[in-house]
């Protein structure tokens, strides 16, 4: 155990010592400011090491657990960031003062300089970015949703399906959530898209069924829509990530789960299909279980289109995105249009439409957000409605997606 720790340990001392330097520069002959600064620090690492001690399997993340996470990336993050500028100083200094000591430059000059103070200023600016990043992420950004439109042209799209939108929502995580006015101010948002269809790509809740019960009402308000409200799970509604008492109590969470999604008005779509019939066309709608590279693996594609032709036109519910990448690109019977959501864009990176699209979680996943291409085949990523484990977004909001289906080739 020692030795397991021994590793983290001395990276967190060598940040902490770091950051203080950097501090120490910019303060000089200032003992209060510096000392406030030590005490502080034990305080919160203090703090963060007891709440991870409290954590327990037998209930899975709480609000303690997610305010300690919040916590622990607002205070280091940015110090691992000023650590790194500092360190490249030093490595400037050491090789300065090697090549100084074996050159005789200067002997009169120390081996290893005097840290420079606009160094140390630039490392703290830099630090102090994602700093107030996250707060804005904690305070407003988790609740600043988004309205995503996106047109997808396809050749064989039937008629009288040219124009249909759908509204598509994934990742709602009720257990993070703590402001219902935000919520409800969400659920307007969807009902002003006046969509013809509505369609949720899992994860209701993080873990508990009894995280959905204080937001039924409020999910119940989304209106109906002419062509149905269907919905499929996530990885986190099977209750995996906890330790159970028992198989049963797993089992009848389980249940609950699905029970929810009617209690919201949703037809909860378990590796089957449905055709949405409009004039004299028709789309076959498929809904899978969860599929994931990396996760719960139930998603049958195969039982969900049992008897479904190459010819009709397809649209897949499936919560994972690595479902698109290995099973379903490809599939001889050609699914159209794949929605997921699941990678909630990692809540944290950087998007300005059309100049830069980037988060540490497309190191992860090829598709991550958005939408992506295969041979006319396409899949569109929701960014997530709720949150989880860090309770903010930073730079990847929170997203309504509302797709129009369009007749024809893409002309992009």
């Amino acid at each position: 155990m020692l030795s397991r720790l021994l590793i983290p340990l001395v990276l967190l001392f060598v940040i902490e010592l770091y950051a203080y330097q950097a501090l120490r520069t910019v303060v000089k002959a200032k003992p209060v400011l510096l000392i406030s600064y030590i005490v502080v620090s034990v305080l919160v690492l203090a703090y963060i090491i007891y709440s991870f001690t409290q954590f327990d399997r037998k209930i899975g993340q709480t609000p303690q657990t997610m305010q300690t996470m919040g916590l622990l990336l607002m205070v280091y993050l940015p110090k691992i960031l000023l650590t790194l500028v500092l360190f490249g100083e030093d490595i400037y200094r050491v090789g300065f003062g090697a090549i100084n000591h074996f050159a005789r430059l200067n002997d009169s000059a120390d081996f290893l300089a005097s840290r420079r103070k606009f160094v140390s200023q630039i490392g703290l600016g830099i630090a102090a970015v994602p700093f107030l990043s996250l707060i804005y992420g904690i305070t407003t950004g988790k609740y600043n949703y988004k309205v995503i439109k996106q047109a997808i042209f396809f050749p064989d799209l039937p008629e009288a399906f040219d124009g249909f939108t759908i509204t598509h929502i994934s990742d709602v995580h009720s257990g993070s959530f703590d402001n219902p006015d935000k919520i409800n101010y969400a659920i307007d948002l969807i009902n002003e898209q006046n969509s013809d269809m509505i369609l949720f790509t899992g994860d209701i809740v993080n873990t508990h069924a009894k995280e959905m019960h204080p937001w039924i009402d409020s999910f119940k308000r989304i209106r109906e829509h002419k062509y149905g409200k269907y919905s499929i799970l996530g990885n986190h509604d099977y209750g995996e990530y906890i330790t159970w008492p028992t198989e049963a109590a797993k089992a009848e969470n389980f249940q609950n789960i699905k029970n929810l999604h009617g209690q919201i008005d949703f037809k909860l779509m378990l590796n089957e299909h449905t055709f949405i019939e409009k004039g004299n066309g028709r789309i076959a709608l498929i809904g899978v279980e969860n599929w994931g590279t990396n996760f719960k693996k139930v998603g049958d594609i195969n039982l969900a289109s049992a008897n479904l032709a190459k010819d009709d036109f397809k649209i897949l519910m499936s919560h994972d995105p690595s479902h698109w990448d290995s099973e379903v690109k490809n599939h001889p019977k050609n699914y159209h249009l794949t929605l997921s959501g699941h990678t909630h864009g990692m809540q944290f990176g950087i998007e300005i439409p059309g100049l830069v699209k980037w988060s540490p979680i497309q190191y992860i996943y090829k598709q991550w957000a958005g939408l992506y291409e295969n041979m006319g085949r396409y899949i569109y990523v929701n960014r997530g409605f709720g949150f989880h484990a860090y309770p903010g977004r930073v730079g990847i909001m929170p997203e309504i997606t509302v797709i129009q289906l369009k007749k024809g080739k893409n002309v992009s």
